[in-house]
């Protein structure tokens, strides 16, 4: 089935020519996942992400290395091709590619490709930094999962709907472990290991979320009561934010149907299925196909 053609981008704005022909077909291939041909290219993508940091894993390992080492590279220099294939392309779909580039995916998509690269055509950034960090930044691939996970986009939303509410409660958290340091300090003092309030502090932060290192201990009676009630207190004390963002996501799911379709606009993404516009700009939604293939 054919896509439907892109509404007209209105005069004077970068880039005046609509979003059409090849250039729209690659979009919603890559950015929208609902149609059969993007669900392909996600699924084939986060298996090219998973493999790729494997591959990184692996290297870290001296024995594996020694011995794969000529393939490990082989195939990292693939995924990197491969990634930077996509990158590109990323760019040329979308109206604006410098407003891609510089959102938050645009850079981790960047992050993905950039050491191989760097250690490569810039060999003095060895002499600034390590090659193995070089290595390691090549973990943000990880952080792709993000955008062609649906789930991930939920949690997201979850998280930064209830940021007031999760800041309202880390400050009560810092209130209790600060006047429960200080009373340790008091307590216990330096003979038992708390030689400062931040050390007391450190102590009830590991106490509370139940952690419990053993490193830093009480050894009076009173400073075991005080511990007995940091204890008591964890137990609920985890269970709220766990219960702010469920309730988030519930009311979420209750309140729309998630999508992936995108506005070609301001590539933001999540729009309902009926909308005409896009929420964030105001620009006009191309007619929306759950199950459509794109076509020539």
């Amino acid at each position: 089935m054919p896509l439907p053609p892109s509404p007209i981008e209105p005069a004077g704005r970068e880039l005046g020519k609509p979003l059409s022909g090849w250039r729209l077909r690659l979009y919603t291939i890559i950015f929208e996942a609902d149609t059969r041909a993007g669900r392909a290219f996600d699924l084939a993508l986060i298996a090219m992400i998973l493999a790729s940091v494997a591959v990184v894993v692996l290297d870290s390992v001296a024995t594996i290395h020694q011995r794969f080492g000529p393939w490990l590279k082989g195939l990292e220099w693939f995924f990197t091709l491969a990634f930077t294939v996509e990158y590109i392309a990323r760019l040329l779909c979308v109206r604006r590619p410098l407003r891609y580039a510089r959102s938050v995916f645009g850079v981790i998509d960047l992050l993905a490709i950039l050491p191989a690269y760097l250690a490569v055509f810039v060999p003095q950034m060895h002499a600034l930094i390590d090659v193995r960090l070089l290595r390691l930044l090549r973990i943000f691939r990880l952080l792709r999962l993000t955008a062609y996970v649906q789930e991930f986009g939920a949690l997201y939303r979850a998280l930064r709907a209830s940021r007031r509410k999760i800041g309202v409660f880390l400050s009560f958290v810092l209130l209790v472990v600060t006047i429960a340091g200080t009373l340790m300090y008091v307590i216990e003092g330096p003979e038992h290991g708390f030689t400062s309030i931040p050390v007391g502090v450190y102590w009830a932060i590991t106490t509370m979320t139940t952690v419990g290192f053993g490193d830093v201990t009480p050894h009076t009676d009173l400073g075991r009561l005080v511990a007995s009630v940091m204890m008591l207190m964890g137990w609920g004390t985890l269970a709220v934010p766990t219960g702010i963002v469920s309730a988030e996501l519930v009311g979420q799911q209750a309140r729309r149907e998630p999508t992936t379709r995108t506005c070609h606009d301001c590539l933001s993404e999540g729009h309902a299925p009926t909308a005409r516009f896009c929420r964030d700009c105001g620009a006009p939604l191309p007619a929306y196909q759950r199950d459509a293939a794109p076509g020539g």
